[in-house]
C-alpha cells in the first residue's frame, strides 16, 4: 500500500513475550489508514515497567502523522523535560521503530531506502556465545555455528570464574591461557572478541585484562570498565594495545560525543533499542564517523531488534559488524538468518522486512527474569 495522505496514529499495543530465556517487549502502533508498525524495546530488568510508560507516551503522540518520525522523536524526548534515561529511551525506541516501519510500508519501500539507500549489499555479523565454556566446548559450539550460518567471528566472556573469586592476576593468566589455546586450535581466519560486561571498577585491572589478551590478537575487548567516568576511558584507550569497544551502557548522542571527544573508544557499540531508536542511532553514527570510529551495534535481542539493526547497518557507511544471537521465537516466523556470516537485505519487502505472527502473540509466552548481584567474600555487592 502506497499513500501520500497523513497517517494519524490511533493506537498503541504492547506485548510481553520472550526470546530464548529472556523477556522482550514488542510494540505495535496503528494508524487510521490501516497500516501498523512494529518495534522492540530493550529490557533493562524491570519487566513490567515499560507498558505503562508506553501508554503515557502514546497520549503525547496520539493523532500525529506517523511518518513524521524525526518530529515525533524530538517531541517525545523533549516532553520528558529532564534527559530521559534507560527506561524512557527504550520506550521511545520501540515507538520510533514502529513509526519507521509504518513509513516504509506507506511508501512500499524497505526502511533503509528511506535513509538514503543501502551502502552495502549484506550485513556482516558475529556470534555471541557469551559464556566461557572450556576450549573443547567453545570450539565445538563455534564450529556448529560456522557450519549452520557461516560465522567466523565469536564473542566470549573473559572470566573463567567469578571475578572476585581469586586474585586478579590469576584471572588474567587463566584467560590468557584459554585464549591462547583457542588461537592455536581454531582456524586462523576466525576472530574472537571478549566482553568484560562492565564488571571492572579499577582502570588498572582493565588494562591488565587487556594486556593478558593482547598477545593473541582479539577482535576487541568490550566494556572492560564501568561506563560512568568518561575521562578514564580516554586514559585506558591510550594505554591499551588492542581495540577498545564500548557503548551499550550509554544512552544519548551527547554521551557518545563525550566518549569520542575523550578518545575513549575504538569501536562504538550503541544499542538501537536503548538509545531512542533508529532516529537517534543515526546521529550517534554521524558523530562517530567524524571521529573515525566504526559502529558495531550491541544486539543481544530478538529478531525484530535484529531487523531494526539490519536497516541501520545497510544505510550507514561507518558500520562494522552486528552482534547476532541465534535464538528462536514463536512470534517471528521469518527472521533474518545468517548465510556465510552475513544477513542479506530484503529489497522486495517494505518496512522492516519481517512478519509478526499476532496469533502467536495472543498466547502468553512471557518469562520473568531478574539481574542478580554477585556478592564478594566480604559481603559487599560486586557489579553484575
Amino acid at each position: 500500500m502506497t499513500t501520500n495522505e497523513p497517517l494519524a496514529i490511533t493506537g498503541l499495543h504492547t506485548y510481553m513475550q520472550r526470546v530464548g530465556n529472556r523477556p522482550r517487549l514488542l510494540v505495535r502502533i496503528d494508524t487510521d489508514a490501516g497500516i501498523s508498525g512494529w518495534g522492540e524495546a530493550y529490557n533493562h530488568g524491570p519487566d513490567r515497567a515499560l507498558p505503562p510508560l508506553l501508554d503515557y507516551l502514546f497520549d503525547i503522540i496520539k493523532g500525529a502523522d506517523a511518518r513524521r518520525v524525526e518530529h515525533i522523536s524530538a517531541v517525545l524526548i523533549r516532553s520528558t523535560r529532564f534527559p530521559p534515561g534507560a527506561l524512557g529511551l527504550a520506550a521511545i525506541a520501540a515507538i520510533d521503530h514502529a513509526l519507521w516501519d509504518i513509513a516504509g510500508k506507506a511508501a512500499n519501500l524497505p526502511v533503509y531506502m528511506l535513509l538514503g539507500g543501502n551502502v552495502r549489499d549484506r550485513v556482516p555479523v558475529y556470534c555471541g556465545l557469551y559464556d566461557a565454556p572450556d576450549p573443547d566446548e567453545c570450539l565445538d559450539r563455534a564450529q556448529a555455528m560456522h557450519e549452520a550460518f557461516g560465522f567466523t567471528a565469536f564473542k566470549l566472556s573473559p572470566y573463567r570464574r567469578q571475578p572476585h573469586d581469586t586474585r586478579w592476576g590469576t584471572l588474567c593468566r587463566e584467560v590468557a591461557d584459554y585464549f591462547g589455546e583457542l588461537r592455536s586450535r581454531a582456524p586462523q581466519d576466525w576472530e574472537f572478541a571478549f566482553d568484560a560486561h562492565a564488571k571492572v571498577f579499577e582502570p588498572i585491572r582493565a588494562l591488565q585484562l587487556a594486556d593478558a589478551l593482547a598477545p593473541f590478537d582479539p577482535l576487541f575487548l568490550e566494556e572492560p570498565l564501568r561506563p560512568e567516568h568518561i575521562p578514564a576511558w580516554g586514559r585506558l584507550r591510550a594505554q591499551m594495545r588492542i581495540p577498545l569497544a564500548t557503548g551499550e551502557s550509554l544512552y544519548s548522542p551527547y554521551e557518545f560525543l563525550a566518549l569520542l571527544s575523550a578518545g575513549g573508544v575504538d569501536i562504538a557499540q550503541p544499542d538501537i533499542c536503548v538509545v531512542g531508536g533508529l532516529t537517534q542511532m543515526r546521529k550517534i553514527a554521524t558523530i562517530a564517523d567524524a571521529h573515525y570510529v566504526p559502529i558495531a551495534p550491541h544486539n543481544p535481542m530478538g529478531p525484530l531488534a535484529t531487523a531494526h539493526n539490519v536497516h541501520f547497518a545497510a544505510a550507514t557507511t561507518n558500520f562494522a559488524y552486528l552482534e547476532y544471537k541465534p535464538d528462536t521465537t514463536t512470534w517471528c516466523p521469518d527472521p533474518y538468518l545468517p548465510t556465510d556470516g552475513h544477513l542479506d537485505l530484503r529489497p522486495d519487502r517494505p518496512g522492516w522486512g519481517v512478519e509478526i505472527d499476532e496469533e502467536a502473540l495472543a498466547h502468553d509466552d512471557y518469562v520473568h527474569w531478574e539481574r542478580r548481584l554477585p556478592v564478594r567474600p566480604d559481603g559487599s555487592v560486586a557489579f553484575v
